[in-house]
């Protein structure tokens, strides 16, 4: 089989397997990557959409925003093919070498400072969060202090250490966002969701 009969060889499982998808249709496609992606159907239950949330960040991408994400991993997942017809920048602060001095100097993670950088940046980017819940946890409270106006959040971090507060935070906030409450997540996922996004237009 070439790899994109795999492909929709494995949608139609995933479309079998899921039955009749209660939400938005227009959020359909995205879940169904991220279930491609990880192979585990407790996303169709715990991923969470804003209302609008998809056309907003379609909308977004077609006006060229910048996406960042907060792992190489994460950067690394986004098709460049997909994101450069749009000319659409994926960026990663976390491995700048003046993120981390500026985090030894001030005594704080990585995570928060890079955040800050591209609040500072690209207020109006699409932040894609699926490692750390420190990234995510900062970037509400600068959105809470309108410092970061994003066009659309991903929070879909991983892990057990204050991971579902995290996600409970951004569920708090006004912004759009696509969230996947509990404790799974990933780089993975959050790639997932923006080639999802970008597969669609």
């Amino acid at each position: 089989m070439r790899p994109e009969e795999i492909e929709q060889a494995s949608m139609a499982i995933i479309a079998d397997e899921m039955g009749e998808w209660p939400g938005n249709a227009e959020d359909l496609p995205i879940v169904k990557r991220v279930v491609h992606t990880t192979a585990d159907f407790d996303f169709v239950r715990t991923l969470r959409f804003s209302e609008g949330a998809v056309p907003r960040g379609r909308e977004a991408l077609r006006r060229g925003v910048t996406v960042v994400t907060d792992t190489a991993m994460a950067a690394a997942g986004i098709s460049k093919e997909a994101a450069s017809r749009w000319n659409v920048s994926v960026v990663c602060h976390m491995a700048e070498a003046e993120v981390r001095e500026e985090a030894e100097m001030r005594g704080t993670t990585r995570a928060v400072v890079s955040m800050e950088r591209a609040a500072l940046e690209t207020p109006d980017a699409i932040f894609a969060i699926g490692n750390a819940p420190t990234a995510l946890i900062h970037l509400c409270r600068l959105i809470r202090h309108g410092m970061a106006k994003p066009s659309l959040v991903i929070g879909v971090p991983v892990g057990f250490v204050n991971v579902v507060e995290a996600k409970e935070m951004l569920s708090a906030t006004d912004v759009h966002q696509i969230c996947a409450m509990g404790r799974k997540g990933g780089s993975t996922v959050a790639a997932a969701i923006v080639n999802a996004l970008l597969y669609g237009m």
